[in-house]
């Protein structure tokens, strides 16, 4: 999580939220890190996170059996064409054998895969290299996104 979190830092106007005890989110999102493109290093109030790590299940998202000892999960919203390349897959066609829980390897997010969302158990050898590129390309889209709502005054409609 370390490297990943080092990594999302460089990036130019990277905000990465690790909230914790007296932090305004819920209990259940400590310890967990949330990256936003925020060239001011506010939090946009109107915009999702374009990656996440997570370090424990969540309610209702459990498929990746991440309570064990030592396991986290880093979750990237990619596209949907990004998305076909890394699975095989449409993004609104989950296939019910994907094992959410296996490690080192790119999976559709067990829960919001139809947005266009990978997620990777234990990033290692076979996927740390490409996880650390498409947090580039998210960060990359994500303030591209930023700059369109800039100049038309719009807001991000993910």
């Amino acid at each position: 999580m370390d490297r990943i979190v080092r990594t999302v830092r460089g990036f130019d106007g990277a905000l990465v939220t690790i909230p914790g005890p007296g932090s305004a989110a819920p209990e259940v999102a400590w310890g967990d890190a949330f990256f936003t493109y925020a060239p001011d290093g506010r939090a946009p109030g109107h915009t999702q996170p374009y990656a996440t790590i997570v370090t424990k299940n969540y309610p209702g998202d459990t498929a990746s059996d991440l309570d064990r000892p030592g396991r986290l999960r880093v979750n990237i919203h990619v596209g949907r064409t990004a998305f076909r390349e890394l699975t095989g897959a449409e993004p609104d066609r989950p296939d019910p054998a994907t094992d959410h829980a296996a490690a080192d390897t790119i999976t559709p997010h067990p829960v919001y895969g139809a947005q266009s969302w990978i997620a990777v158990v234990n990033p290692g050898e076979r996927t740390l290299a490409t996880v650390l590129r498409l947090l580039g390309e998210a960060h990359e889209a994500a303030r591209a996104r930023h700059e369109r709502r800039s100049t038309a005054g719009g807001h991000d409609e993910r």
